[in-house]
């Protein structure tokens, strides 16, 4: 009920019922447990009740009208958080806790702050929101990284491992923004999986001795392409055993690896370092002498491999001892088929 429209009626009542009430001429005293009160006319005895009982009701509306503005007041500040707790969760935030003081709110709030939203359309989201929404911001950032766009992501305090992130990086990257090297200096404010791609990238063209300053960031992949450019037509590289070996180390290969890695130097190392090679690093390596049996199959150094698998335990090297028992029959095959 609006509270001038009630005082209006009120009053009107009040003076409706004092009018009536002058068409009496009667003077009533009143007891009050034993106290008198001086004698009043009809019209007063009618308004004086009507006039308490207004401020009364006007006192008890006007209370829970207050009531009723706090509550709505926590509601109004819960939404604006909502809001705040869903734009986070589009910019997948980490340590999310938003504090609501409404039970709905709550729940609400409890879920958003504990998933990661990703829109599918960006702008029929916006439609009701003003420009300074935090909802529409965040959605204009995300639309911007997805266009390959650099935003400025600082002022949000996301963390380096965060989606957007990442992506703004590669933008970054991709717009000459960033150079490899800028990213790999500063490899602690980047993704270790953004720091992969950049030195996968890093390793195309770049001299020796970069290569190894970054190798921290070396993959499987990573060493592939470094081994492709030995005695290259374009972009080659000169490496000695030793920083292959060395390379080498800083990964966790097995057998398999190590045996793409001999098919890979056949292509541009020649036959005795790619040997001495492999010699060296079965020697500490159990995993690499399957890559050494490969390798001298492969030069036809049949006596030199025979020469191990005859040391070897009658379980170890099967399939080389059948290819090799298939080479002594005359029998051709390509090493390949055999590991």
């Amino acid at each position: 009920m609006h509270m001038k429209k009630y005082t209006v009626a009120s009053f009107i009542l009040i003076a409706f019922m004092g009018w009536i009430g002058t068409f009496s001429s009667e003077i009533i005293n009143i007891n009050v447990f034993g106290y008198v009160l001086p004698p009043l006319a009809t019209p007063y005895l009618i308004m004086i009740p009507m006039i308490i009982l207004y401020i009364a009701s006007i006192s008890h509306i006007a209370f829970y009208s207050i009531l009723d503005g706090f509550r709505l007041r926590k509601y109004e500040k819960d939404y604006e958080k909502i809001k705040e707790a869903i734009a986070d969760a589009f910019l997948g935030k980490e340590d999310r806790n938003h504090i609501f003081r409404t039970p709905r709110y709550k729940l609400l709030g409890s879920i958003m702050d504990n998933i990661i939203l990703y829109p599918n359309t960006l702008t029929s989201v916006t439609v009701e929101l003003d420009d300074s929404d935090s909802i529409r911001n965040s959605l204009k950032i995300i639309e911007e990284i997805k266009k390959g766009n650099v935003v400025d992501l600082k002022k949000l305090l996301l963390s380096s491992n965060n989606d957007l992130v990442i992506q703004n990086n590669r933008n970054k990257y991709k717009t000459k923004a960033l150079s490899a090297e800028d990213i790999l200096s500063k490899s602690e404010d980047y993704n270790t999986d953004f720091l992969n791609e950049v030195y996968l990238d890093f390793v195309e063209e770049s001299p020796l001795y970069a290569i190894e300053k970054y190798k921290v960031f070396l993959t499987k992949d990573a060493l592939f392409k470094i081994i492709a450019r030995i005695n290259a037509d374009k972009n080659a590289i000169e490496i000695s055993i030793e920083s292959i070996i060395k390379l080498f180390e800083a990964l966790e290969l097995n057998s398999k690896d190590y045996i793409k890695l001999s098919s890979a130097l056949s292509l541009g190392m020649i036959p005795e370092q790619r040997i001495k090679l492999f010699e060296l690093v079965s020697e500490t390596k159990d995993e690499a002498m399957e890559a050494y049996l490969f390798t001298l199959f492969d030069l036809e150094m049949i006596s030199e491999a025979n020469a191990i698998l005859e040391i070897s335990q009658d379980e170890e090297y099967i399939n080389f001892k059948a290819y090799s028992a298939l080479k002594e029959s005359h029998k051709n095959f390509n090493i390949n088929l055999f590991v």
